[in-house]
């Protein structure tokens, strides 16, 4: 088989190249102690969208530093109450997506939350700086600040408040929360699970946001990792703080919240992806405690993963 990557003994028993600070614990707990100290002033809004045995709703709280965040939800009609419930997060600058393609768990009698990350392809907003969205850059953002300022803090600390949020309306059962997405989703979906431990169940696709250092080392700071390339070149261009940058860095890396997660995990990956390395994906999945199992696909990248959206499907279903 063709290896972009170290062979598959070797991944799974990798633990990661990049540094974890040592105040990790310490930090996070700060992040969630904000998090909790603000009013989500959660508002519900009937979107254009309808169907007949589902309500869909443009759900809107206030997330840390401010910002207004904004997620789909879809209530279904007629479902036991309380019932599951799947929380959705998208890829690097994408947006929360089309209400049709999540209309399945609605049937299920699921609610579904699909959640747009501040300042990227949706509505919900970056207070940065200015109001509105920033598109992109979201790895290095506050890198010359303090850590507090990191933005992807901000947006895992959305992803546990929408799932802290979905387990508080009284149609949901909160012991029966599920999480899931792919690439950026994926990581988003680790990063939930770690800081919200009551996800029953989570299903990361290819996450993203793990081993910077790995995907350094490994000549792949392109494609969605670019602007680590991009600020070394102009803001380090000797590579003089490095290890400052790279441990800085480990404060936003998902392998190090892996550990935290208590709900069972399906996890995908792809042997041939080039975008988030197998190894960055094995250091992640190695340090998940939890009951947990990985679907290999030897011969595919960052793309489509044949038949898993079924298998998380019939994961949260109770048929794995």
């Amino acid at each position: 088989m063709p290896l972009v990557d170290m062979s598959l003994e070797q991944l799974q028993n990798y633990e990661g190249s990049s540094p974890r600070p040592a105040d990790f614990d310490e930090y996070w707990d700060r992040a969630l102690a904000e998090m909790r100290a603000v009013d989500p002033q959660i508002e519900l809004i009937p979107s254009s969208f309808q169907v007949p045995y589902a309500e869909c709703f443009d759900l809107y709280f206030t997330g840390v530093r401010g910002a207004r965040i904004h997620a789909k939800y879809i209530k279904p009609k007629n479902a036991a109450e309380p019932h599951p419930a799947v929380v959705q997060f998208h890829g690097y600058t994408g947006h929360s997506g089309h209400w049709q393609d999540k209309l399945g768990y609605a049937a299920l009698g699921y609610s579904f939350f699909s959640l747009d990350c501040r300042g990227q392809g949706g509505y919900s907003e970056d207070t940065g700086g200015v109001k509105g969205t920033t598109h992109q850059g979201h790895i290095i953002r506050g890198l010359d600040d303090h850590p507090d300022q990191l933005l992807f803090r901000h947006i895992f600390l959305d992803t546990a408040q929408l799932a802290g949020i979905a387990m508080q309306m009284p149609e949901v059962d909160a012991e029966q929360v599920m999480a899931m997405g792919g690439s950026q989703g994926g990581a988003l979906t680790i990063a939930c699970a770690a800081l919200e431990p009551r996800i029953k169940k989570l299903a990361p696709v290819f996450p993203f946001l793990s081993d910077y250092k790995r995907v350094w080392q490994m000549d792949l700071a392109k494609d969605a990792y670019a602007e680590l390339r991009a600020f070394f070149r102009h803001f380090d261009p000797q590579h003089k703080r490095e290890e400052e940058i790279f441990t800085k860095l480990g404060y936003i890396d998902i392998q190090f919240l892996a550990s935290r997660i208590r709900g069972e995990v399906l996890f995908a990956t792809g042997l041939m992806d080039t975008v988030c390395p197998p190894s960055t994906q094995f250091a992640i999945y190695n340090k998940i405690t939890s009951e947990k199992s990985m679907e290999i696909y030897p011969d595919f990248g960052h793309e489509d993963l044949p038949g898993f959206s079924d298998m998380t499907m019939q994961f949260f279903l109770g048929n794995k």
